[in-house]
């Protein structure tokens, strides 16, 4: 399947990114088979530099049936070669990564109980109302099996 995606080139902390067409099995900075534009993150969002596409190339591979990643449909979104795709649900995004993984582990321990609660409640309730009604005659015998029983223990 064939695929428009980054390939990375640059040096270490300084990347740049070729916008290339590549079969989905070839290795992310390998074999490609065209390479359609230029993508340079580390440039202000305002200049031209920051992507360059050829559009036509682009809008030819889409026609044979070349799916854009993520990422590349963002960009090609921002140049106007095609829509921009729905943003993303990701609440846990402006948390840090060090509290995400307590709250989400805190978080599935708390809602697990109170779920389980909630589904019990119900169920609880109905016979709690007719366990009232018997409950009265039960608490009379073991009132007296309680006074029965210190009565056992001072004799020993």
């Amino acid at each position: 399947m064939l695929k428009i995606r980054l390939s990375m080139i640059g040096a270490k902390k300084r990347p740049i990114y070729k916008i290339v067409i590549a079969d989905s099995r070839f290795p992310r900075d390998g074999r490609f088979i065209e390479k359609v534009g230029l993508f340079n993150p580390l440039l202000p969002k305002e200049k031209k530099e920051r992507i360059t596409i050829e559009a036509e190339r682009v809008k030819h591979w889409i026609s044979k049936g070349a799916k854009p990643t993520l990422r590349v449909s963002r960009i090609l979104g921002e140049a106007q070669i095609m829509p921009m795709p729905k943003p993303g649900n990701n609440p846990n995004k402006a948390i840090p990564k060090k509290d995400r993984k307590k709250d989400g582990k805190e978080e599935s321990k708390k809602e697990a109980p109170k779920q389980e609660a909630k589904k019990e409640e119900p169920k609880k309730e109905a016979p709690k109302q007719e366990a009232k009604k018997e409950e009265p005659k039960k608490e009379a015998p073991k009132q007296e099996a309680k006074k029965e029983e210190p009565k056992k223990e001072e004799k020993k």
